[in-house]
Protein backbone atom coordinates (compact mmCIF):
# COMPACT_ATOMS: atom_id res chain seq x y z
CA UNK A 1 0.00 0.00 0.00
CA UNK A 2 3.01 2.37 1.02
CA UNK A 3 3.59 5.45 -1.92
CA UNK A 4 -0.09 3.98 -3.56
CA UNK A 5 -1.92 5.98 -0.84
CA UNK A 6 -3.39 9.25 -2.35
CA UNK A 7 -6.11 10.60 0.15
CA UNK A 8 -7.72 13.94 -0.05
CA UNK A 9 -10.02 16.48 2.03
CA UNK A 10 -12.14 18.48 0.38
CA UNK A 11 -13.84 21.16 2.51
CA UNK A 12 -16.46 23.58 1.60
CA UNK A 13 -14.96 27.55 2.56
CA UNK A 14 -18.33 28.42 3.60
CA UNK A 15 -17.38 29.36 7.25
CA UNK A 16 -15.27 28.13 10.07
CA UNK A 17 -13.74 24.45 10.14
CA UNK A 18 -16.07 22.01 12.35
CA UNK A 19 -14.37 20.00 14.48
CA UNK A 20 -16.31 16.66 12.91
CA UNK A 21 -14.70 17.71 9.70
CA UNK A 22 -11.61 18.43 11.45
CA UNK A 23 -11.68 14.66 12.29
CA UNK A 24 -12.30 13.96 9.00
CA UNK A 25 -9.28 15.68 7.69
CA UNK A 26 -7.14 13.83 10.22
CA UNK A 27 -8.16 11.06 9.24
CA UNK A 28 -6.65 11.40 5.68
CA UNK A 29 -3.58 13.18 7.11
CA UNK A 30 -2.78 10.38 9.61
CA UNK A 31 -3.78 7.20 7.20
CA UNK A 32 -1.13 8.95 4.34
CA UNK A 33 1.81 9.50 6.91
CA UNK A 34 1.45 6.02 8.53
CA UNK A 35 1.41 4.29 4.85
CA UNK A 36 3.77 6.93 3.80
CA UNK A 37 1.41 8.05 1.16
CA UNK A 38 -0.31 11.52 -0.15
CA UNK A 39 -2.40 14.25 1.82
CA UNK A 40 -3.91 16.89 -1.03
CA UNK A 41 -6.12 19.24 0.36
CA UNK A 42 -8.97 20.32 -2.65
CA UNK A 43 -11.33 22.93 -2.40
CA UNK A 44 -14.52 22.81 -2.88
CA UNK A 45 -16.17 25.82 -3.75
CA UNK A 46 -18.74 24.92 -6.14
CA UNK A 47 -21.63 27.07 -3.81
CA UNK A 48 -20.84 30.04 -4.81
CA UNK A 49 -23.46 32.40 -3.14
CA UNK A 50 -21.55 30.79 0.28
CA UNK A 51 -18.08 30.25 -0.62
CA UNK A 52 -15.44 32.79 0.22
CA UNK A 53 -11.97 33.38 -0.04
CA UNK A 54 -12.09 34.67 3.41
CA UNK A 55 -13.69 31.64 4.81
CA UNK A 56 -11.21 29.53 2.74
CA UNK A 57 -8.54 30.99 4.89
CA UNK A 58 -9.77 30.40 7.76
CA UNK A 59 -10.03 26.77 6.99
CA UNK A 60 -6.40 26.86 6.01
CA UNK A 61 -5.30 28.31 8.83
CA UNK A 62 -6.92 25.92 11.15
CA UNK A 63 -6.03 23.06 9.28
CA UNK A 64 -2.04 23.88 10.19
CA UNK A 65 -2.77 24.85 13.79
CA UNK A 66 -3.65 20.86 13.66
CA UNK A 67 -0.42 20.46 12.41
CA UNK A 68 -2.45 19.02 9.18
CA UNK A 69 -0.15 19.81 6.06
CA UNK A 70 -0.88 18.82 2.48
CA UNK A 71 1.44 17.58 0.36
CA UNK A 72 -0.79 19.11 -2.82
CA UNK A 73 -2.89 21.75 -2.72
CA UNK A 74 -3.72 25.71 -2.08
CA UNK A 75 -0.46 26.91 -1.50
CA UNK A 76 1.75 23.91 -2.76
CA UNK A 77 1.84 23.14 -6.28
CA UNK A 78 1.20 19.73 -7.37
CA UNK A 79 0.75 17.43 -10.86
CA UNK A 80 -3.07 17.28 -10.99
CA UNK A 81 -3.88 20.97 -10.25
CA UNK A 82 -5.52 23.30 -10.23
CA UNK A 83 -6.97 22.74 -6.92
CA UNK A 84 -9.82 24.94 -6.37
CA UNK A 85 -12.99 23.51 -8.10
CA UNK A 86 -14.22 27.28 -8.89
CA UNK A 87 -10.53 27.11 -11.08
CA UNK A 88 -11.89 23.52 -12.84
CA UNK A 89 -15.42 24.47 -14.88
CA UNK A 90 -13.70 23.62 -18.51
CA UNK A 91 -12.77 20.03 -17.01
CA UNK A 92 -16.40 19.57 -15.50
CA UNK A 93 -17.80 20.31 -19.28
CA UNK A 94 -16.04 18.52 -21.51
CA UNK A 95 -16.76 15.62 -19.05
CA UNK A 96 -20.76 16.70 -19.17
CA UNK A 97 -20.30 17.17 -23.40
CA UNK A 98 -18.78 13.28 -23.11
CA UNK A 99 -21.81 11.95 -21.45
CA UNK A 100 -24.33 13.74 -23.28
CA UNK A 101 -22.51 12.68 -26.54
CA UNK A 102 -22.94 8.60 -25.35
CA UNK A 103 -26.67 9.51 -24.44
CA UNK A 104 -25.94 9.21 -20.68
CA UNK A 105 -26.55 12.54 -19.85
CA UNK A 106 -29.67 14.96 -20.96
CA UNK A 107 -30.76 18.56 -20.77
CA UNK A 108 -33.58 19.06 -18.37
CA UNK A 109 -35.64 22.32 -18.69
CA UNK A 110 -37.87 21.63 -15.66
CA UNK A 111 -38.52 25.00 -13.72
CA UNK A 112 -37.85 24.69 -9.60
CA UNK A 113 -41.41 25.25 -9.27
CA UNK A 114 -42.63 21.73 -11.50
CA UNK A 115 -39.48 20.03 -9.66
CA UNK A 116 -41.31 21.19 -6.36
CA UNK A 117 -44.56 19.87 -7.41
CA UNK A 118 -43.37 16.48 -8.14
CA UNK A 119 -41.68 16.13 -5.20
CA UNK A 120 -44.78 16.78 -3.03
CA UNK A 121 -46.49 14.54 -4.99
CA UNK A 122 -44.23 11.91 -4.37
CA UNK A 123 -44.12 11.96 -0.73
CA UNK A 124 -48.29 12.47 -0.67
CA UNK A 125 -47.88 8.85 -2.09
CA UNK A 126 -45.31 7.81 0.39
CA UNK A 127 -42.03 7.73 -1.51
CA UNK A 128 -38.85 9.38 -1.28
CA UNK A 129 -39.31 12.11 -3.69
CA UNK A 130 -37.14 11.47 -6.89
CA UNK A 131 -37.13 13.31 -10.41
CA UNK A 132 -39.60 11.81 -12.82
CA UNK A 133 -37.50 11.61 -15.59
CA UNK A 134 -40.25 13.81 -17.84
CA UNK A 135 -37.30 15.46 -19.66
CA UNK A 136 -35.53 12.27 -20.64
CA UNK A 137 -36.76 11.89 -24.15
CA UNK A 138 -37.80 15.76 -25.57
CA UNK A 139 -38.03 16.01 -28.80
CA UNK A 140 -36.17 18.67 -30.83
CA UNK A 141 -39.57 21.04 -31.19
CA UNK A 142 -40.03 20.39 -27.47
CA UNK A 143 -36.59 21.88 -26.55
CA UNK A 144 -36.50 24.66 -28.66
CA UNK A 145 -40.18 25.56 -27.22
CA UNK A 146 -38.67 25.63 -24.10
CA UNK A 147 -35.43 27.51 -24.77
CA UNK A 148 -37.58 30.08 -26.21
CA UNK A 149 -39.32 30.70 -22.97
CA UNK A 150 -36.11 31.25 -21.83
CA UNK A 151 -35.72 28.43 -19.81
CA UNK A 152 -31.82 27.71 -19.16
CA UNK A 153 -31.10 23.67 -18.71
CA UNK A 154 -29.67 21.52 -16.14
CA UNK A 155 -27.60 18.49 -17.05
CA UNK A 156 -29.23 15.29 -15.54
CA UNK A 157 -27.22 12.04 -15.49
CA UNK A 158 -29.72 9.29 -16.15
CA UNK A 159 -29.87 6.40 -13.80
CA UNK A 160 -31.18 2.86 -15.43
CA UNK A 161 -32.38 0.07 -13.71
CA UNK A 162 -29.96 -2.00 -11.68
CA UNK A 163 -28.37 -2.16 -8.35
CA UNK A 164 -25.45 -0.06 -6.98
CA UNK A 165 -23.08 -2.01 -4.42
CA UNK A 166 -21.05 -0.15 -2.28
CA UNK A 167 -17.64 -2.03 -0.85
CA UNK A 168 -17.03 -0.05 2.21
CA UNK A 169 -13.62 -0.86 4.05
CA UNK A 170 -15.61 -0.53 7.33
CA UNK A 171 -18.88 -1.41 6.59
CA UNK A 172 -18.52 -4.05 4.40
CA UNK A 173 -20.96 -4.68 1.12
CA UNK A 174 -24.28 -2.21 1.37
CA UNK A 175 -26.42 -2.27 -1.42
CA UNK A 176 -29.07 0.07 -3.26
CA UNK A 177 -31.46 0.35 -5.68
CA UNK A 178 -31.14 2.33 -8.42
CA UNK A 179 -34.63 3.01 -9.10
CA UNK A 180 -34.68 5.29 -4.95
CA UNK A 181 -31.69 7.08 -6.96
CA UNK A 182 -33.64 9.06 -9.48
CA UNK A 183 -31.99 10.95 -12.37
CA UNK A 184 -29.62 13.73 -10.89
CA UNK A 185 -28.08 16.78 -11.99
CA UNK A 186 -24.70 17.44 -12.81
CA UNK A 187 -24.30 20.85 -14.18
CA UNK A 188 -26.70 23.15 -12.96
CA UNK A 189 -28.83 26.07 -14.96
CA UNK A 190 -25.86 28.45 -14.46
CA UNK A 191 -22.60 26.28 -15.66
CA UNK A 192 -21.63 25.17 -12.51
CA UNK A 193 -20.76 21.40 -12.12
CA UNK A 194 -22.91 19.55 -8.95
CA UNK A 195 -21.02 17.81 -6.29
CA UNK A 196 -21.49 14.24 -7.24
CA UNK A 197 -20.15 15.28 -10.54
CA UNK A 198 -17.49 17.20 -9.51
CA UNK A 199 -15.45 15.31 -6.73
CA UNK A 200 -15.25 11.81 -9.10
CA UNK A 201 -14.03 13.77 -11.74
CA UNK A 202 -11.52 15.76 -9.08
CA UNK A 203 -11.03 12.56 -7.67
CA UNK A 204 -10.00 10.10 -10.63
CA UNK A 205 -8.11 12.88 -12.09
CA UNK A 206 -5.93 13.75 -8.91
CA UNK A 207 -5.58 9.72 -8.85
CA UNK A 208 -7.43 9.42 -5.23
CA UNK A 209 -6.98 5.63 -4.33
CA UNK A 210 -8.74 5.89 -0.98
CA UNK A 211 -12.16 8.30 0.15
CA UNK A 212 -11.95 8.52 3.87
CA UNK A 213 -15.42 10.45 4.92
CA UNK A 214 -18.06 10.72 7.38
CA UNK A 215 -21.25 8.35 7.08
CA UNK A 216 -23.60 11.27 6.24
CA UNK A 217 -21.66 11.17 2.82
CA UNK A 218 -22.80 7.42 2.03
CA UNK A 219 -26.10 8.23 0.52
CA UNK A 220 -23.91 10.37 -2.14
CA UNK A 221 -21.81 7.14 -2.71
CA UNK A 222 -23.59 4.94 -5.57
CA UNK A 223 -24.32 8.49 -7.35
CA UNK A 224 -20.53 8.48 -7.59
CA UNK A 225 -20.21 4.92 -8.51
CA UNK A 226 -22.90 5.13 -11.22
CA UNK A 227 -20.56 8.17 -12.76
CA UNK A 228 -17.22 6.31 -12.44
CA UNK A 229 -19.10 3.36 -14.24
CA UNK A 230 -20.14 5.45 -16.85
CA UNK A 231 -16.88 6.87 -17.51
CA UNK A 232 -15.50 3.56 -17.08
CA UNK A 233 -13.13 5.27 -14.07
CA UNK A 234 -11.44 2.11 -11.49
CA UNK A 235 -13.61 2.92 -8.36
CA UNK A 236 -11.69 4.21 -4.65
CA UNK A 237 -11.89 2.37 -2.28
CA UNK A 238 -14.29 3.78 0.39
CA UNK A 239 -14.38 4.24 3.82
CA UNK A 240 -17.18 5.94 5.82
CA UNK A 241 -16.16 6.15 9.34
CA UNK A 242 -18.73 7.13 12.30
CA UNK A 243 -19.72 11.03 13.18
CA UNK A 244 -19.38 12.12 16.25
CA UNK A 245 -22.25 13.41 18.19
CA UNK A 246 -23.10 15.90 20.94
CA UNK A 247 -23.03 14.32 24.92
CA UNK A 248 -27.44 14.17 24.04
CA UNK A 249 -26.49 11.73 21.29
CA UNK A 250 -27.48 14.49 18.91
CA UNK A 251 -25.46 15.59 15.60
CA UNK A 252 -22.47 18.20 17.65
CA UNK A 253 -23.71 21.52 16.66
CA UNK A 254 -23.24 25.00 18.45
CA UNK A 255 -25.92 24.01 21.13
CA UNK A 256 -23.58 21.96 22.76
CA UNK A 257 -20.72 24.50 22.57
CA UNK A 258 -17.77 25.10 20.92
CA UNK A 259 -17.65 23.34 17.84
CA UNK A 260 -14.83 24.89 15.22
CA UNK A 261 -11.65 24.35 15.57
CA UNK A 262 -10.64 27.84 15.66
CA UNK A 263 -13.38 28.26 19.18
CA UNK A 264 -11.40 25.23 20.60
CA UNK A 265 -7.95 27.05 19.78
CA UNK A 266 -9.39 30.72 21.12
CA UNK A 267 -10.71 28.75 23.98
CA UNK A 268 -7.41 27.46 25.16
CA UNK A 269 -6.88 23.94 24.00
CA UNK A 270 -3.80 22.96 22.39
CA UNK A 271 -3.33 21.59 19.36
CA UNK A 272 -1.72 18.34 20.55
CA UNK A 273 -4.79 17.83 22.76
CA UNK A 274 -7.22 18.42 19.81
CA UNK A 275 -5.15 15.93 17.81
CA UNK A 276 -4.87 13.16 20.50
CA UNK A 277 -8.64 13.73 21.26
CA UNK A 278 -9.77 13.56 17.99
CA UNK A 279 -7.70 10.63 16.99
CA UNK A 280 -8.68 8.51 20.32
CA UNK A 281 -12.24 9.28 19.99
CA UNK A 282 -13.59 6.46 17.75
CA UNK A 283 -11.04 3.49 18.41
CA UNK A 284 -8.10 4.62 16.01
CA UNK A 285 -5.66 4.51 18.63
CA UNK A 286 -6.01 0.67 19.61
CA UNK A 287 -5.45 0.01 23.07
CA UNK A 288 -3.67 0.93 26.01
CA UNK A 289 -2.42 4.34 26.50
CA UNK A 290 -4.32 7.32 26.28
CA UNK A 291 -1.64 10.61 26.03
CA UNK A 292 0.58 10.75 22.85
CA UNK A 293 2.25 12.90 20.70
CA UNK A 294 1.26 13.65 16.80
CA UNK A 295 4.67 11.23 15.95
CA UNK A 296 3.39 8.70 18.23
CA UNK A 297 -0.24 8.97 16.90
CA UNK A 298 0.83 8.38 13.28
CA UNK A 299 2.74 5.29 14.14
CA UNK A 300 -0.40 3.62 16.09
CA UNK A 301 -3.21 4.87 13.62
CA UNK A 302 -5.19 2.36 12.03
CA UNK A 303 -8.39 3.20 10.24
CA UNK A 304 -9.44 -0.32 10.39
CA UNK A 305 -10.15 -0.34 14.36
CA UNK A 306 -12.70 3.07 14.03
CA UNK A 307 -15.55 2.26 15.53
CA UNK A 308 -18.91 1.81 13.42
CA UNK A 309 -20.93 3.42 15.91
CA UNK A 310 -21.19 7.16 16.58
CA UNK A 311 -18.87 8.90 18.97
CA UNK A 312 -19.33 10.76 21.69
CA UNK A 313 -17.59 14.41 22.01
CA UNK A 314 -17.22 14.58 25.87
CA UNK A 315 -15.79 18.10 26.83
CA UNK A 316 -14.29 16.79 29.62
CA UNK A 317 -12.61 14.82 28.79
CA UNK A 318 -11.27 16.77 25.96
CA UNK A 319 -10.11 19.02 29.10
CA UNK A 320 -8.58 16.39 30.81
CA UNK A 321 -6.45 15.51 28.15
CA UNK A 322 -5.28 19.52 27.76
CA UNK A 323 -4.18 19.55 30.83
CA UNK A 324 -1.78 16.72 30.38
CA UNK A 325 -0.79 17.90 27.57
CA UNK A 326 -0.20 21.33 29.33
CA UNK A 327 1.94 19.38 31.82
CA UNK A 328 3.70 17.72 28.90
CA UNK A 329 5.20 21.40 27.88
CA UNK A 330 8.72 22.31 28.19
CA UNK A 331 7.87 26.05 30.63
CA UNK A 332 9.49 28.34 28.25
CA UNK A 333 7.12 27.35 25.37
CA UNK A 334 4.04 26.94 27.27
CA UNK A 335 4.92 30.35 28.95
CA UNK A 336 4.86 31.68 25.25
CA UNK A 337 1.68 30.25 24.31
CA UNK A 338 0.04 31.52 27.64
CA UNK A 339 0.72 34.90 27.31
CA UNK A 340 -1.53 36.07 24.73
CA UNK A 341 -4.00 34.62 27.23
CA UNK A 342 -2.98 36.68 29.77
CA UNK A 343 -3.19 39.94 27.89
CA UNK A 344 -6.87 38.47 26.59
CA UNK A 345 -7.39 38.55 30.61
CA UNK A 346 -6.89 42.70 30.35
CA UNK A 347 -3.40 42.15 32.26
CA UNK A 348 -0.77 43.96 30.28
CA UNK A 349 3.15 41.85 30.38
CA UNK A 350 4.87 44.01 28.22
CA UNK A 351 6.58 45.40 31.14
CA UNK A 352 7.36 42.39 33.24
CA UNK A 353 10.26 40.50 32.48
CA UNK A 354 9.98 37.17 30.87
CA UNK A 355 11.86 35.21 34.22
CA UNK A 356 9.08 36.72 36.36
CA UNK A 357 6.25 35.73 33.36
CA UNK A 358 7.63 32.27 33.49
CA UNK A 359 7.92 31.82 37.12
CA UNK A 360 3.87 33.11 37.14
CA UNK A 361 3.16 30.12 34.49
CA UNK A 362 5.20 27.93 36.27
CA UNK A 363 3.05 28.26 39.48
CA UNK A 364 -0.10 28.05 38.08
CA UNK A 365 0.03 25.15 35.22
CA UNK A 366 -0.95 22.65 37.92
CA UNK A 367 -4.36 24.34 37.61
CA UNK A 368 -4.60 24.46 34.21
CA UNK A 369 -7.34 22.78 32.05
CA UNK A 370 -7.70 25.42 29.62
CA UNK A 371 -5.08 28.05 28.47
CA UNK A 372 -8.06 30.47 28.86
CA UNK A 373 -8.71 30.13 32.64
CA UNK A 374 -5.10 31.38 33.21
CA UNK A 375 -6.64 34.76 34.03
CA UNK A 376 -8.63 33.52 36.78
CA UNK A 377 -5.46 32.70 38.57
CA UNK A 378 -2.71 35.27 37.95
CA UNK A 379 -4.81 38.28 39.30
CA UNK A 380 -3.16 38.12 42.32
CA UNK A 381 0.08 38.86 40.59
CA UNK A 382 -1.05 41.92 38.22
CA UNK A 383 -3.95 43.24 40.25
CA UNK A 384 -3.07 45.85 43.24
CA UNK A 385 -6.68 44.78 45.16
CA UNK A 386 -7.86 41.93 46.28
CA UNK A 387 -11.49 40.94 46.04
CA UNK A 388 -13.06 38.95 49.11
CA UNK A 389 -15.04 36.38 48.81
CA UNK A 390 -17.71 34.89 51.90
CA UNK A 391 -15.08 32.45 52.71
CA UNK A 392 -12.24 35.11 52.81
CA UNK A 393 -14.06 37.66 54.94
CA UNK A 394 -14.76 34.74 57.45
CA UNK A 395 -11.19 33.68 57.94
CA UNK A 396 -10.22 37.26 58.28
CA UNK A 397 -12.89 38.12 61.05
CA UNK A 398 -11.48 35.11 63.31
CA UNK A 399 -9.99 35.96 66.77
CA UNK A 400 -6.66 37.23 66.95
CA UNK A 401 -6.15 37.70 62.96
CA UNK A 402 -6.70 42.05 63.43
CA UNK A 403 -3.21 41.59 64.91
CA UNK A 404 -1.51 39.58 62.74
CA UNK A 405 -2.24 41.23 59.79
CA UNK A 406 -0.48 44.78 61.53
CA UNK A 407 2.80 42.43 62.29
CA UNK A 408 3.09 41.23 58.93
CA UNK A 409 2.53 44.52 57.87
CA UNK A 410 5.42 45.77 60.36
CA UNK A 411 7.46 43.26 58.73
CA UNK A 412 6.75 43.38 55.30
CA UNK A 413 7.64 47.36 55.35
CA UNK A 414 11.41 46.22 57.16
CA UNK A 415 12.26 44.33 54.67
CA UNK A 416 14.06 45.87 51.68
CA UNK A 417 12.25 43.03 49.08
CA UNK A 418 10.12 40.07 49.48
CA UNK A 419 12.11 36.63 48.64
CA UNK A 420 11.58 33.09 49.60
CA UNK A 421 13.25 33.41 52.48
CA UNK A 422 12.05 36.10 53.40
CA UNK A 423 8.48 34.67 53.29
CA UNK A 424 9.79 32.19 56.47
CA UNK A 425 11.60 34.88 58.41
CA UNK A 426 8.79 36.74 58.37
CA UNK A 427 6.11 34.28 59.35
CA UNK A 428 8.76 32.97 62.14
CA UNK A 429 8.82 35.98 63.79
CA UNK A 430 4.91 36.50 63.89
CA UNK A 431 4.68 33.02 64.79
CA UNK A 432 6.67 33.64 67.93
CA UNK A 433 4.91 36.91 68.88
CA UNK A 434 1.25 35.85 68.13
CA UNK A 435 1.42 32.28 69.44
CA UNK A 436 -0.47 30.87 66.19
CA UNK A 437 0.74 28.29 64.52
CA UNK A 438 -0.79 25.66 61.58
CA UNK A 439 -3.94 27.35 59.95
CA UNK A 440 -5.11 30.17 62.31
CA UNK A 441 -1.35 31.25 61.31
CA UNK A 442 -1.66 30.79 57.62
CA UNK A 443 -5.09 31.39 56.66
CA UNK A 444 -5.50 34.51 57.29
CA UNK A 445 -2.14 35.73 55.00
CA UNK A 446 -3.47 33.73 52.08
CA UNK A 447 -6.67 35.16 52.08
CA UNK A 448 -5.52 38.88 52.70
CA UNK A 449 -3.08 38.71 49.84
CA UNK A 450 -4.75 36.46 47.30
CA UNK A 451 -8.51 36.77 48.29
CA UNK A 452 -8.57 33.02 48.33
CA UNK A 453 -8.35 30.31 50.56
CA UNK A 454 -6.78 27.85 48.43
CA UNK A 455 -3.83 27.88 45.57
CA UNK A 456 -0.57 27.45 45.28
CA UNK A 457 1.53 27.28 48.35
CA UNK A 458 2.29 31.11 49.83
CA UNK A 459 5.99 30.46 50.27
CA UNK A 460 6.15 30.36 46.40
CA UNK A 461 3.37 32.92 45.73
CA UNK A 462 4.85 35.58 47.89
CA UNK A 463 8.32 36.28 46.53
CA UNK A 464 6.49 36.90 43.09
CA UNK A 465 4.00 39.52 44.29
CA UNK A 466 5.54 42.96 44.78
CA UNK A 467 5.85 44.66 47.61
CA UNK A 468 3.75 47.38 47.19
CA UNK A 469 0.56 45.49 45.75
CA UNK A 470 1.61 43.45 49.11
CA UNK A 471 1.26 46.23 51.68
CA UNK A 472 -1.85 47.44 49.65
CA UNK A 473 -4.08 44.61 50.19
CA UNK A 474 -2.62 44.19 54.00
CA UNK A 475 -4.21 47.39 54.03
CA UNK A 476 -7.54 46.70 52.27
CA UNK A 477 -7.85 43.79 55.33
CA UNK A 478 -6.99 45.55 58.39
CA UNK A 479 -10.14 48.09 56.57
CA UNK A 480 -12.37 45.47 56.37
CA UNK A 481 -11.76 44.79 59.79
CA UNK A 482 -11.96 48.15 61.50
CA UNK A 483 -15.33 48.18 60.00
Amino acid sequence: MENDVRVRFAPSPTGYLHIGNARTALFNWLFARHNRGKFILRIEDTDRERSTRESEQIVLKSLKWLGINWDEGPGVDGDYGPYRQSERWGIYRDYAEKLLDDQLAYRCYCLPEELEETRKSCLARGKMPKYDGRCRELTRKERTRFENEGRIPTIRFEVREGRVVVNDSLRGEIVFESDTIGDFIIIRSDGTAAYNFAVVIDDFLMKISHVIRGEDHLSNTPRQILLYRAFNFALPQFLHHSLILGPDKTKLSKRHGVTSVEQFKNSGFLSDAVVNYLSFLGGALGEGGEIFSPEEIVDRFSIEQVGKSAAIFDFEKLKWMNKAHINRLELNELTGLIIPFIEKAGYHTTDKKIGWLTDVVDLTRERLRTLDQIGEEVGIFFQEESEFGPDAVEVLKNEGVLNLLELLKQEINIEQDIPEESYRNIMLRIKKKTKLKGKSLFMPVRVVLTGRTKGPEMEKIFPLMEKEAVLKRIDMGLKLLAR
